[in-house]
């Protein structure tokens, strides 16, 4: 591993990928020594070495996951060995040839892709061991990379993105699994290519877990533009070390400034800006929620600002978390925002999401429902199929943007890769 991970961090970014593969191909004998990423969606792999390998003008070529060697790697996130090549369609479906090992790609839980390998005979442990320890050092590779090249990002774009999905894109974590220790946190957003408005964010401190859940009223730029002013100041408070009240305080000034200036709307007499900002308020709005959690004791704090209330499964129970609500943000100068309690308990789900998640199902109950459903998959998989439900439910044409938040609060000691 030592002469891999020389030979990558000595290759340009754009190389590391193709560079790794072709080493583990010379040590291994293979055949053929391939990385697939997934799409945005988590619905398709794209291959990105080989032809692929520069990315460029021509949009990837997806491979759709439903059905194949892939998709049973990824959502499972065990190797998959098989006495079988790859079939001619590249769907994963085998054909008399080569062993092949297809192996997950994946950092801190955040599912990046698949390796694959076709060998000139059936691998043994040691084989297989040193793929798996490939497949690591792959899934560093890629993280670090990506800030300097579009390679990856290329070939996650399965379908042309919006200009008010590339600036919401942006916003959002660079991974939007993680898994740490004792919890998981895992969201996701559709539809990837065309978002209006919602966004969501974590971050881990050195005591504590803070996340957010914001949704934006609007369906374009404008309403990405809007996102970005609120999430932007949330970050600034947060990172400036002040606490969930001074947070929501600047997201609701940053809302409310953003909407003045873009209506022109600062006039000489004081009651003259007030009634203007109160006015524009209901044409500049953004719902939230702020949470802070304990890392020792799982004692969440948290803001709703006009939101939707969250939902937490315990214990194979599913209730709709009820507290008080504050303004949404950019409503009027000097609201106040309350900060409420909640415990945690070791193996609790909460769940934070926006309203596109209610719309296409028609009721709550259908939404309870699945969530229960989904209690014992992996977060990022119970994430991804609350998605791709409203997908279904609206025809692949939902009006509004559908997102999860989801944190796991898992007992002591518990390993969350373990029980996949």
């Amino acid at each position: 591993m030592s002469e891999l991970l020389a030979a990558v961090q000595a290759a340009q970014p754009v190389k590391s990928v193709a560079v790794l593969a072709r080493i583990l191909q010379e040590q291994l004998s293979a055949e053929e020594v391939s990385f697939l990423i997934t799409d945005l969606g988590g619905n398709a792999v794209v291959r990105l070495t080989g032809s692929a390998e520069q990315g460029g003008a021509v949009a990837p070529e997806p491979l759709p996951l439903p059905g194949t060697v892939y998709e049973e790697v990824i959502r499972s996130q065990r190797r998959w060995v098989s006495t079988e090549g790859r079939g001619e369609d590249e769907a994963g479906e085998g054909r008399p040839g080569s062993p092949r090992v297809v192996v997950p790609v994946t950092d801190r839980g955040d599912a990046i892709g698949v390796l694959e390998l076709t060998l000139p005979a059936p691998p043994g442990q040691a084989t297989l061991d040193r793929i798996a320890e490939a497949s690591r050092v792959l899934a560093h590779v890629v993280v670090a990379d990506r800030r300097f090249t579009d390679l990856y990002e290329w070939g996650r774009r399965t379908t042309s993105l919006s200009l008010a999905a590339e600036i919401q894109h942006r916003l959002l974590p660079e991974s939007f699994t993680c898994e740490a220790g004792s919890f998981i946190i895992a969201g996701g957003l559709e539809p990837a290519a065309d978002v209006g408005g919602d966004t969501f964010d974590y971050t881990l401190n050195g005591h504590g877990l803070n996340l957010s859940l914001t949704d934006a009223m609007g369906h374009d730029v404008r309403a990405a533009l809007l996102a970005t002013t609120v999430v932007s100041a949330l970050r600034n408070a947060r990172r400036a070390g002040l606490g969930l009240v001074a947070q929501a305080e600047a997201a609701n000034h940053a809302v409310l400034d953003h909407a003045a200036r873009e209506h022109h709307a600062v006039l000489e007499q004081s009651a003259q800006v007030t009634n203007a900002l109160a006015e524009h308020g209901a044409q500049a709005m953004v719902t939230g929620q702020l949470l802070w959690v304990e890392f020792e004791t799982g004692r969440a704090e948290f803001i709703n600002a006009g939101h939707i209330w969250p939902l937490l499964l315990r214990d194979g129970r599913l209730k709709e978390v009820t507290p008080a609500i504050d303004l949404p943000f950019g409503i009027a100068p000097g609201a106040e925002y309350h900060v409420q309690s909640l415990e945690l308990r070791p193996g609790d789900r909460l769940f934070l999401i926006t309203d596109g998640m209610l719309e296409p199902h028609g009721q709550d109950r259908a939404l309870h429902r699945l969530v229960k459903e989904t209690g014992n998959l992996h977060p990022r998989e119970a994430v991804r199929a609350l998605t791709q439900s409203v997908l279904r439910a609206s025809d692949h044409d939902p009006r509004d943007d559908a997102t999860v938040l989801c944190l796991e609060w898992s007992r002591p000691g518990r390993s969350s890769v373990g029980r996949l």
